[in-house]
């Protein structure tokens, strides 16, 4: 077989596959490889419906049950054809909790040959709880992963995970429990919620919600905002947006049936019970913020076989630098770019966060990734790579700080049409940190022909001169750098920070 001649993908690892036999769906997702921040290759869901049924009858309904077969010898097919040298299948409370599921998934494993790894309800918790960890810097609150047939919660703090709980409140049976009523689906789950105690011990941190209806949800809210920004990782909103969201896709009164356009129409009918259950979770718990996660079990079980050292990489400068050596001209100078800036903030009275200074290393990790563009478009190119990316460990707005920083050093440091949307769901102190480190990469790039080993001789003084509050010094081996140009930028940069700045050669 002829492997592909594509230099577009990380050297060293091979792709692997997952595939997920949920309550409500199957899918398959591809991955570059076993690292820190994979890249999905492929990706491919068939709405089965293993879960209806179960609650009245205790067995998966023939029909979805030969639709998971069918759906199982593509996804086969599927994995071998993108050269997957792994499979792991992962299935879950369906299969877990019917007394036709051993005899599916004897079928199920003759048909992908491979050993099925039937999930807990407690193992579901622990990987999408893992999930969670692996794609938020420092998380720290209660992981709900609502699926079809239940809903597990678990505490998170940092790298610790508490014990998981699973609850049989998945969308499907819920729906089929309640024979469709909302009223009495509110009661089932307040007759397995009023106990809950990791829900108790959530107050003022963050719900990450997991799961299809719950990221279904989010996009309503999206675009019920007209949120400009369609990235569902890391999408936020606050307690009291929740509850109101929550109340309008319970009983709709002012959401336009254009928004569900993007939903499925197999999930739509399941959302109002997953807004119930979402409801009243947080209700008990009362948390400052619900964050939407797109990554979950899945992600959560392939970051469980990294080893130790991997798994604290972080995501976001793990995931930048490898985007650097697939597209940059070159990531030495970006990594020398990412310690350049570091030591330069603070002469402009800025002290980073340790949050602001993530962001800052991955902007200049990507700060050279459109130059292959017309150089009209390069800016624009870059904001919407970065902004459109499927980075993890960021919020979103850092996500609009990284992609604008780098829009401001190719095009300028004024606002214009590109930047309005982004810059209107970042914070104010983080523009002014994106324009502050467009202008320092700005006269960066110009000073070292977007090459290595010369922006960093390139150090910043107090001036000695009265009328200087900053000089660049420039050692002598580079006075030829110097130029009409490269003071242009200067002023550039003087003018936005309101300090007087010059180059000083040294001879």
């Amino acid at each position: 077989m002829v492997e592909s001649e594509a230099q577009g993908r990380l050297p060293g690892i091979r792709p692997v596959s997952v595939v997920d036999i949920g309550s409500n769906s199957i899918r398959l997702v591809v991955y570059e490889g076993l690292s820190r921040a994979p890249a999905m290759l492929f990706n491919e869901k068939v709405m089965c419906g293993l879960g209806k049924g179960i609650d009245a009858t205790g067995r998966m309904e023939e029909e979805s049950v030969q639709r998971a077969l069918k759906a199982l010898k593509r996804f086969r097919a599927l994995s071998d054809q993108a050269r997957a040298t792994q499979m792991f299948v992962l299935a879950t409370a369906a299969a877990r909790e019917a007394s036709n599921g051993p005899s599916f998934i004897e079928k199920a494993e003759a048909i992908l040959g491979r050993k099925v790894q039937m999930l807990s309800g407690e193992e579901e918790a622990y990987f999408s709880a893992m999930g969670v960890v692996s794609s938020y810097y420092d998380a720290d609150g209660v992981v709900g992963d609502l699926g079809g047939g239940s809903l597990e919660l678990v505490d998170v703090n940092g790298k610790e995970i508490g014990q998981g709980i699973t609850l049989p409140l998945g969308g499907i049976r819920l729906f089929e429990h309640s024979n469709g009523s909302l009223t009495k689906a509110r009661a089932w789950v307040r007759r397995f919620m009023k106990e809950v105690d990791v829900l108790k011990k959530g107050a003022g941190r963050t719900f990450y919600a997991v799961g299809g209806t719950w990221r279904a949800i989010a996009k309503l809210h999206m675009e019920m905002r007209n949120y400009p920004l369609h990235m569902m990782q890391g999408y936020e909103i606050s307690y009291d947006e929740a509850m109101a969201i929550l109340a309008e896709v319970i009983e709709p009164k002012t959401i336009k049936p254009s928004a569900y356009a993007t939903i499925s129409k197999s999930r739509r009918s399941l959302l109002p019970f997953g807004a119930v259950t979402m409801q009243e979770a947080i209700s008990i718990m009362k948390p400052a913020r619900i964050s939407f996660s797109a990554l979950g079990v899945r992600e959560g079980y392939l970051f469980s076989l990294l080893s130790e050292a991997e798994r604290s990489q972080d995501p976001l400068l793990t995931a930048a630098d490898e985007i650097a050596i697939l597209r940059a001209r070159s990531p030495e100078h970006a990594r020398e770019l990412a310690d350049w800036t570091g030591r330069m903030v603070p002469f402009f009275g800025v002290e980073e966060t340790e949050e602001e200074s993530r962001y800052r290393q991955a902007a200049c990790l990507l700060a050279d990734i459109s130059w292959r563009a017309h150089p009209d478009y390069r800016g624009l190119q870059a904001l919407n790579v970065i902004a459109h990316s499927a980075f993890s460990g960021i919020t979103h707005p850092g996500r609009a700080y990284i992609a604008l920083a780098n829009y401001y050093r190719l095009e300028g440091l004024s606002d214009d049409g590109a930047t309005e949307p982004l810059a209107g769901i970042t914070t104010p102190r983080l523009l002014e940190l994106a324009k502050l480190l467009g202008g320092l990469l700005r006269v960066a790039y110009l000073f070292s022909a977007s090459m290595p080993g010369v922006a960093r001789h390139l150090t910043l003084h107090q001036s000695s001169e009265p009328e200087i509050d900053l000089e660049f010094v420039v050692p002598a081996a580079y006075e030829d750098f110097g130029g009409e140009r490269l003071d242009g930028r200067l002023q550039q940069l003087a003018k936005l920070t309101g300090k007087k700045l010059a180059f000083r050669f040294e001879s």
